[in-house]
C-alpha cells in the first residue's frame, strides 16, 4: 500500500494541527496503522497506533492526552490529531501501514510495519 502523509507545518508551542495519511493500491481495513517520528540525529520512534480492527494500540507517553489518531476506512485514510503542541514535538512525522497478523508488542515499533509514507515535517516553535 501506498502510503502519503500531508498536514504538517511550523506553529507554535500551543497550536495544534491534524496529519492525515491517504493511502492508495490497497484498502487499508485490514491493516494496522502507526504513526511514528523522527527528530534529527535521534531514531524513530512510536507516537501513535490503531489496529485494523479499530482499537487503539496506544500512545506515546509524552503525546497521551494531546494526540489523537483516528481512522476512516471508507476514505482509506488515517488522522493524526495534534493539540497542545511543544518544541519537543519536533520532527518528521511518518505513517505506516503493517499486516494484521502482526502481533501487538512490534506494533510499537517500526518492524512492526511494512508501508511507509514520505513524511511530513512538524516544527513547533517556543
Amino acid at each position: 500500500v501506498q502510503l502519503q502523509a500531508s498536514g504538517g507545518g511550523l506553529v507554535q508551542a500551543g497550536a495544534s494541527l491534524r496529519l492525515s495519511c491517504a493511502a492508495s493500491g490497497r484498502t487499508i481495513n485490514t491493516y494496522n496503522m502507526g504513526w511514528f517520528r523522527q527528530a534529527p540525529g535521534k531514531e524513530r520512534e512510536f507516537v501513535a497506533g490503531i489496529r485494523w480492527t479499530g482499537i487503539n494500540i496506544g500512545y506515546k507517553d509524552s503525546v497521551k492526552g494531546r494526540f489523537t489518531i483516528s481512522r476512516d476506512n471508507a476514505k482509506n485514510t488515517v488522522d493524526l490529531q495534534m493539540n497542545s503542541l511543544k518544541p519537543e514535538d519536533t520532527a518528521v512525522y511518518y505513517c505506516a501501514a503493517g499486516s494484521k497478523r502482526k502481533i501487538l508488542s512490534v506494533l510499537y515499533t517500526p518492524g512492526g510495519y511494512d508501508d511507509w509514507g514520505q513524511g511530513t515535517q512538524v516544527t513547533v516553535s517556543s
